[in-house]
């Protein structure tokens, strides 16, 4: 009997690494049980079906890509915006766009990718209009943000940090006008 089953967190977080490097026809139970040492029971044992699977892993996936950053910039001490923005435009995220390319030929990562970008709207509103941003003007710009990390996440290119310091100032002179 095998002792090592891992747990749901484990798989899940090997399933995005595959993601990630391989693209979602990766995500098997064989080739992510091999990567983990462990036999293909050990899927099992956590997860139904692979549907199960996709459900946890996209899960996983928002709370690395949503709640985990949301945690991170509202910590007190920081602005939010420019704490937020200083992050998602630190480096283009190859798991943003292997999850986009899944959700192409997958109606439940479409599905995840649309809450996604809705709660990420929705946030980025809030913190507009907690900074003065009058609400008609923070829904539009928190649409436009949102689009300009997804341009630089998809792009996969790096931006120096000079660069990277100019667009987090215009974007927050753009965020603060009223």
């Amino acid at each position: 009997m095998e002792t090592d089953r891992k747990n749901r967190t484990v798989w899940t977080d090997q399933g995005l690494r595959a993601l990630e490097a391989l693209g979602h026809n990766a995500l098997k139970a064989q080739p992510l049980a091999h990567a983990l040492g462990v036999s293909r029971g050990s899927f099992y044992w956590h997860f139904e079906d692979l549907s199960d699977f996709h459900s946890a892993l996209l899960v996983r996936w928002r709370e690395r890509m949503f709640d985990q950053i949301v945690q991170d910039v509202t910590r007190p001490g920081h602005n939010p915006i420019r704490r937020l923005l200083e992050r998602v435009l630190s480096e283009p995220s190859r798991l943003e766009i292997a999850v986009r390319s899944w959700a192409l030929v997958n109606s439940q990562a479409a599905q995840m990718v649309e809450d996604v970008d809705k709660r990420r709207v929705d946030f980025i509103k809030d913190l507009l209009c907690k900074a003065g941003c009058p609400p008609e003007l923070a829904v539009t710009r928190a649409q436009l943000f949102n689009w300009a990390y997804l341009g630089f996440a998809l792009s996969n290119r790096r931006l120096d940090p000079e660069t990277r310091n100019n667009i987090v100032e215009d974007l927050m002179r753009f965020g603060n006008k009223k």
